[in-house]
């Protein structure tokens, strides 16, 4: 069979929040010269390296029906029956008659049902491979909301094992999940690292300056009557055109303040695999040590602390404040908890960015927290991967196969507890912006590896040879 110089990218999933198969579908565009249909849901937007690459395609699947909260539960089981049903007949006519025949499909995983029966059905049909890209076990995630001993669960741990088996050719991103395949899924996989693209850079300081100024509305909207963030005048339309909690505009000339809080960055899917009240309760924590270690009592009040802000006054400690970005369903009951807070030297906001706006961000941080878990215990959070782009170090949750990613003390810190994070928190902070000796040292450490840490080069190396082995053994 001659060569088609065709791929598909198939996500069951909002493309716009599935960074890694934005990756595999540029560089197989860039890298392998290959003409990408992606195949997903629509929802968010996609970096615009996509959208402007004339060789990648996307086409938006409809998304099947949603269960409504005031559905009875006794028959929500008949939802999660009927539900893959619409998804299976709408991903098989996308696959099978909406797009050209590929060379292979490239699929994420999970979900696993119906997408690995789905994607099956069209590559024996079209003629072409099928590589399964195993981000983490669908199973898992299920028996997070339906336990593990579900008869559902086990139904489709076979069917996500049955499946998978299938394939041509897998990818998977650690060496612990590498293992488990080989172990006791009877599955090959070839580790493909998750590596920041190199739209993932530290920000310059006008492009911090812009970007705080764009989200300055956000900024500037506290969760009480007032916090510790303040800014500058506002202009005639709302906006904060020439200073910001971090930056001031003289001119043309651009200066950090030397009293700016410190910027702390975590972006979360608001899911039960992130438990978000361990930030909130080491937030509180910190706030609480510093007002300790500064002799405050609880007649000083926010008055108080805004005046000092405003006179220029350094501290020991800086004030902190957590910027949360991303979208899920626990989302709300947190920002409700965020409202119920009285914290003086630490403040929240939660917000929704573009691909490009949330790259400015991590540049412009100065620490990223993540909360990611793993329901398999054996994938890693692709959020600290894009961090580390940045020259930005993080302090995340400890389990299994983190230390795979971060290396304690030279890219970033490990916590188990809230008042284990708190702790770090006080230890980096200390003598913020200029003598945060442990801060400083590990984004030098980020800085030097930053240049042969790419997704460009993880690709060529590992997922290039796969894919190339597998269409032309399916071809022959």
């Amino acid at each position: 069979m001659p060569p088609r110089n065709r791929a598909a990218v198939v996500v069951l999933g909002d493309i716009g929040r599935s960074p890694r198969m934005q990756y595999h579908a540029l560089s197989l565009a860039r890298q392998g010269f290959l003409e990408v249909d992606i195949v997903a849901y629509g929802g968010s937007d996609p970096h615009t390296s996509l959208l402007e690459n004339k060789s990648i395609h996307i086409h938006k699947v409809p998304q099947g029906p949603t269960v409504p909260q005031t559905f009875p539960k006794i028959l929500r089981p008949l939802i999660l029956i009927f539900k893959p049903i619409v998804q299976f007949i709408m991903l098989l006519w996308y696959l099978c008659i909406k797009i050209p025949a590929p060379d292979v499909f490239i699929v994420q995983n999970p979900p696993s049902v119906p997408t690995l029966v789905v994607v099956k059905w069209a590559s024996w049909l079209r003629h072409s491979a099928f590589i399964v890209d195993w981000h983490n076990f669908g199973y898992t995630l299920l028996a997070l909301s339906l336990g593990r001993s579900s008869q559902f669960v086990a139904v489709y741990r076979w069917i996500e094992k049955h499946f998978g088996k299938m394939a041509h050719g897998s990818l998977c991103v650690t060496r612990a999940m590498q293992h488990e395949l080989a172990q006791n899924w009877g599955i090959k996989a070839t580790v493909l690292y998750d590596q920041p693209p190199e739209f993932f850079r530290p920000a310059l300081l006008d492009e911090r300056h812009n970007l705080f100024c764009r989200i300055s509305k956000s900024i500037n909207q506290p969760y009480g009557l007032r916090d510790c963030i303040i800014s500058g005048s506002t202009g005639p339309d709302g906006s904060y055109p020439n200073t910001t909690p971090f930056t001031t505009q003289i001119d043309s000339d651009i200066s950090l303040k030397e009293n700016r809080p410190a910027l702390i960055v975590s972006s979360t899917s608001w899911t039960p695999d992130e438990d978000f009240s361990i930030l909130l309760e080491a937030a509180v924590m910190y706030d609480r040590r510093v007002a300790a270690l500064l002799h405050e009592d609880d007649s000083i009040g926010d008055e108080t602390v805004w005046e000092e802000i405003h006179s220029g006054k350094q501290f020991v400690y800086p004030r902190l404040l957590f910027i949360i970005t991303g979208k899920g369903p626990e989302k709300e009951k947190y920002e409700k908890k965020l409202k119920k807070l009285s914290l003086k030297r630490v403040a929240f906001r939660t917000m929704w960015l573009s691909a490009e706006d949330y790259a400015l961000l991590l540049g412009s941080a100065d620490l990223g927290v993540c909360l990611h878990t793993s329901s398999s215990g054996l994938d890693l959070p692709m959020k600290v991967v894009d961090m580390f782009g940045c020259g930005l170090p993080v302090c995340a949750v400890s389990y299994s196969c983190i230390k795979e990613l971060v290396e304690t003390g030279k890219n970033g810190l490990l916590f188990s507890s809230s008042s284990e994070l708190a702790d770090e928190l006080m230890m980096l902070f200390e003598g913020f912006p200029h003598r945060c000796d442990a801060l400083q040292s590990m984004r030098a450490s980020l800085m030097e590896r930053i240049s042969s840490s790419r997704w460009a080069t993880e690709w060529e190396e590992n997922a290039k040879p796969l894919i190339h082995r597998v269409i032309s053994e399916n071809s022959s």
